[in-house]
């Protein structure tokens, strides 16, 4: 049988997010490889659009009603994953919201930072406790794949928020590597570059803001989602087994010039 470190067949991937966006992105890219996916996402319109386009690659692709930031409920949702597939083998905790203000930090109120906290990085901790609870259980390995952002490493003015979950994303990471690696389980965070999705349409939308960034950019254009749907597959196939531990920029080249 001729080696195929990328076909992801016979293998199951949670992207929360994964009704748009980055986490459509690594959708489309791992059940392409063959992966059976389930997206979760809080607008159920959404969810049903992307279930559309990921059907049509794979027919065997899910999608879940799940706010990551209530606990009982991303439990439910991995359960319905397990009980569907009998499995899960990647964990992409994608969802995210961005500060909704523009306050001055010394006016943020306790909500503001709550918010986010709540989504960004309570929501990832609950997933991936939920995702490792299950993966050591199988006893077989798997991959955790977080979405970080440029924020973590950059200063962001009224993103405080924000960037302390991006950060503490990296940070997470970074300890379940080391946990998890006992157990052959891979844990690699992404930081994205300026990708267009609906998130950053009004910044994209505003010509001051395109007229300074778009220069940094060597690439000279804006992500996509597409664009992260290989490492998306090489961080769930075996060809990454013994990769572990390392944050990866898909931005472009943004962070280097």
């Amino acid at each position: 049988m001729p080696n195929e470190p990328f076909n992801l067949a016979g293998k199951v991937a949670v992207i929360t997010g994964g009704n748009g966006g980055i986490g459509l992105g690594y959708a489309k890219g791992v059940a392409a490889a063959g992966a059976d996916v389930s997206i979760w996402g809080t607008n159920p319109d959404k969810n049903a659009a992307a279930l559309r386009e990921l059907q049509e690659i794979n027919p065997a692709a899910s999608a879940t009603v799940c706010d990551v930031a209530n606990e009982e409920a991303v439990e439910a949702a991995m359960a319905g994953v397990i009980e569907r597939y009998g499995r899960v083998d990647a964990c992409f905790p994608n969802a995210g919201i961005g500060t909704q203000n523009q306050k001055p930090f010394f006016e943020h109120t306790n909500e503001d930072w709550f918010r986010v906290i709540d989504v960004n990085l309570h929501g990832v901790f609950y997933t991936l406790r939920a995702a490792t609870r299950a993966m050591v259980k199988q006893g077989e390995g798997g991959s955790l794949v977080l979405t970080s952002s440029g924020t973590a490493i950059q200063g962001s003015a009224r993103g405080q928020a924000y960037a302390a979950t991006k950060g503490g994303v990296i940070a997470m990471m970074l300890g379940l590597a080391t946990e998890m690696a006992r157990y052959q389980i891979t844990a690699n965070a992404i930081i994205p570059g300026w990708v267009d999705t609906a998130m950053t349409a009004g910044l994209f939308g505003w010509e001051k803001f395109v007229n300074a960034v778009m220069p940094r950019i060597p690439m000279r254009r804006w992500g996509t989602p597409e664009d992260f749907g290989a490492i998306a597959v090489y961080l769930m196939s075996d060809a990454s087994r013994w990769h572990t531990g390392d944050v990866l920029k898909i931005d472009g080249g943004f962070s280097i010039f």
